[in-house]
């Protein structure tokens, strides 16, 4: 009875993760008359804008996380100069920051009436606008290449950091001047590692409701939620909610495809620390120059929006909700970590699973469950709600749709279809570094099943675990979409409340959820660059 219960449970545990998916296909299935009206309606007038504005944000933000993220990484690990072990990590300090904080934070100090331009207004005696308008599509494609570019430089420093500093100095013994070396040697290297990172900066970029919704910008994300909440026909906002998608799927795949590419073989011998190895000396103006393009991503992705959220923030200092706040405080809290237990538990238990039955069935459920991580909370909040629809219309006394919607079931559900695959990798990454040989030694000594998880597995596993529940708590904590949506009565989370504040210009208060966030989110970035500092 075991043997077939095992496969059972893989089987609905794959249905109960990808319901979202297969609802939304389903959708094109079904025959709508008002859908296909909205639908028509919307490629006549906004959805070609959709389409233009979608793909040229993407375009430039893919261009701008490319250069940003390739430059400093080149910048840290082929050369040497004065500053360069603190950049190696302080580059990665604007994961910390929310792409919407970012946004808030620019708007409010660079607006016509922010504290910028009526400086420079009273201080030259100028009128009108002094400076272009924040939201627009260039401010968002400035807010995403400066909170995105370190998807692409910690990939391409991983890349660069294999063979690059030994293959420069054997093209420099060659003879080949220093832009060559970079153009041909490391450039080359670097390649796949910057497609990947592109294309998940592009996936963050497509998944994002709050920078989009602040600035007015009409995205794919943006109509979905017109088409469902505007003119309330969920349809619709499920076949759009495909078309978007299939535009991750595509992305998916190229980020897959370059991923495949980032192996390098490694120099047998070559002696850790060599002088072959070490990166080239800067002297000078060079030297100067590699610390100014270190410092300004960092600068424009992390420092400014802080301190520019931290004005607001003193200024109102007496007039901040502390109740309120602390009521957020403690709903994203236990928000956050309900879903970081059970998609830990989920995850180990898939982990276990490919471990000990590694065979074609736990392979596909695997596979279906990382896909998770790609779809935006947009099209999860379309798809979950999709089948709840047709529920209610098949059972009309049925309380699925209060459950769904008006308590935790929905939003913890839509957290464990967007995460499981972080905690996933987490714990695959951990199984890894266990060898085989542990668990055949334990078979040959009668522990097997449950046992061999719990007595062998388990204690080599803890960081791992932890790791993985501290990524999805922090992850949770920033999630926007569908925690807007699907959130239950009277439970405003610190992001919710950061979008709806900072949404009726009341920048003051949303200051302090912001920086909250932010916060929260340096614990990760801090625990990635001290792994990255002990390689």
């Amino acid at each position: 009875m075991l043997r077939w219960l095992a496969p059972a449970l893989l089987i609905l545990l794959a249905l109960l993760l990808t319901l979202p998916v297969l609802s939304l296909g389903a959708s094109w299935f079904e025959f709508d008359a008002a859908a296909r009206d909205v639908l028509s309606q919307m490629a006549q007038t906004v959805l070609p804008e959709y389409a233009l504005t979608t793909l040229v944000l993407c375009a430039s933000v893919a261009v701008g996380v490319a250069v940003v993220g390739m430059v400093t990484a080149s910048a840290v690990t082929l050369f040497e100069f004065p500053g360069r072990r603190f950049f190696e990590w302080a580059l990665l300090l604007p994961l910390a920051m929310p792409a919407y904080v970012v946004a808030y934070a620019y708007t409010d100090f660079l607006q016509f009436s922010g504290p910028l331009q009526v400086g420079l207004r009273e201080t030259f005696g100028l009128s009108g606008r002094l400076l272009p308008e924040v939201r627009s599509t260039p401010g968002a494609v400035w807010v995403f290449t400066f909170s995105l570019y370190p998807y692409v430089y910690l990939l391409a420093r991983t890349a660069l950091a294999e063979r690059a500093a030994q293959l420069m100095e054997a093209a420099r013994l060659l003879g080949a001047p220093l832009a060559r070396r970079i153009r041909e040697v490391a450039l080359p290297l670097a390649r796949p590692a910057v497609a990947a990172g592109v294309a998940l900066a592009l996936m963050e970029t497509l998944a994002d409701f709050g920078v989009a919704s602040y600035f007015g910008i009409q995205t794919f994300t943006a109509g979905v939620y017109k088409a469902w909440l505007a003119m309330d026909n969920r349809m619709a906002a499920a076949q759009l909610a495909t078309m978007l998608l299939a535009l991750v799927a595509l992305l998916l795949w190229l980020e897959h495809r370059a991923q495949r590419r980032l192996r390098f073989a490694t120099l047998r011998g070559q002696r850790a620390g060599s002088a072959e190895a070490q990166p080239t000396r800067l002297h000078g103006g060079r030297a100067a120059g590699a610390v100014l393009v270190c410092v300004l991503p960092i600068a424009f992705g992390f420092v400014l929006p802080v301190l520019f959220m931290l004005r607001p923030l003193i200024g109102g200092w007496d007039d901040l909700p502390w109740t309120s706040f602390l009521q957020w405080s403690r709903s994203s809290v236990w928000l956050a970590s309900l879903a970081a237990a059970l998609t830990t538990v989920i995850a180990l238990a898939l982990a276990f699973a490919l471990r000990a039955r590694p065979g074609q069935l736990t392979r596909s459920v695997v596979q279906l469950v990382s896909l998770g991580y790609a779809v935006p909370g947009a099209v999860i909040v379309v798809g979950l709600l999709l089948p709840v629809g047709w529920v209610q219309s098949l059972w009309p006394q049925a309380s699925v749709g209060y459950w769904v919607t008006a308590t935790a079931l929905g939003i913890v559900w839509a957290y464990l279809v967007r995460f499981t695959a972080v905690a996933l990798q987490s714990l695959q990454s951990g199984y890894a570094r266990i060898p085989a040989s542990l668990d055949d030694s334990a078979r040959m000594l009668g522990t097997t099943g449950l046992g061999l998880a719990v007595r062998v597995h388990w204690p080599l596993l803890k960081r791992s675990t932890a790791a993985a529940a501290l990524l999805v708590f922090v992850d949770v904590m920033k999630e926007l979409p569908a925690t807007l949506v699907l959130r239950p009565f009277n439970s405003d989370t610190l992001a919710v409340v950061t979008y709806q504040l900072a949404r009726d210009e009341r920048l003051g208060e949303a200051a302090l959820p912001a920086l909250t966030l932010v916060l929260v989110g340096l614990v990760p970035v801090i625990l990635l660059s001290r792994t990255l500092r002990s390689r």
